[in-house]
């Protein structure tokens, strides 16, 4: 048992590495998320970002290291990856809802496929995250119906509808319209009220600055400097960080190209 004041690690990565061909992505990266904790991976493109959350579920599968959720190792070549990820709900970029499938019906489907649970089971808890999500009079609509914003809430209560234990949300408003963005990251800020464990690739500085339990900057495969978002975002000790956050805190650039 873990001692009562010690956290509880919901992720840990030790030494993760990850090339594609020669190009080496992630150099080494040791990572422990303690449940309840947001910790925000902000850094410039090409950086690994997206592939160490990619990692982190095994949607990308490591050349090196070790990936842990919940105490069951993820790298481990005997594991039953598909129950270890039932666990572990995921928000990509992109919405990836079912266009043939109504909201309700999209958060359902997993539910019943996946965890077994019965129709009116399903339905309630789908309603439930609907609600949570300020979407729950969507239910009956088609996903074409909704603005790109809604889209990607109703990706966020289909997540929550499998009872994750860690959330991973990968530049989540980034193929939004900024007006959108808002109730996106407001939502999310509701998760982290509620305690919810989440590692969220993002380039929303002043969300991460807010929310943010730690920040972790990425540059060229490694983390440069991680600790306290205050710290990290408001006074950054290494020179690249600074370059990095003197770029995208620019007014010029605040409401330009997010990508």
């Amino acid at each position: 048992m873990t001692a009562s004041n010690e956290p509880e690690v919901v992720v840990e990565v030790s030494g993760l590495t990850k090339s594609f061909g020669p190009l080496e992505v992630l150099r080494g990266i040791d990572l422990r998320v303690n449940r309840g904790e947001v910790v925000c991976i902000i850094g410039p493109s090409g950086s690994g970002k997206s592939t160490l959350l990619r990692c982190v579920n095994l949607l990308e599968a490591p050349n090196g290291g070790r990936v842990a959720v919940n105490g069951v190792e993820l790298t481990d070549p005997d594991v039953d990856i598909d129950a270890a990820r039932r666990r572990i709900g995921m928000v990509f970029q992109s919405f990836n809802l079912f266009s043939h499938l109504n909201v309700l019906n999209n958060l359902m489907f997993a539910q019943r496929k996946v965890l077994g649970r019965d129709k009116a089971q399903a339905q309630e808890v789908a309603m439930a995250n609907l609600t949570r999500v300020g979407l729950a009079e969507k239910a009956n609509a088609m996903p074409n119906q909704l603005s790109g914003g809604q889209q990607q809430r109703v990706a966020i209560a289909r997540a929550l509808s499998m009872d994750p234990d860690v959330m991973l949300f990968d530049e989540p408003t980034s193929a939004l319209d900024p007006e959108l963005v808002g109730d996106v990251l407001n939502v999310m800020r509701t998760l982290a009220e509620d305690g919810m464990t989440m590692l969220v690739v993002t380039h929303e500085m002043l969300f991460a600055r807010e929310v943010a339990s730690r920040v972790l900057f990425m540059d060229a495969g490694v983390v440069v400097e991680e600790g306290p978002a205050e710290q990290v975002i408001g006074d950054p000790q290494q020179e690249r960080t600074r370059t990095f956050l003197a770029r995208v805190l620019d007014p010029i650039h605040q409401h330009g190209n997010p990508q």
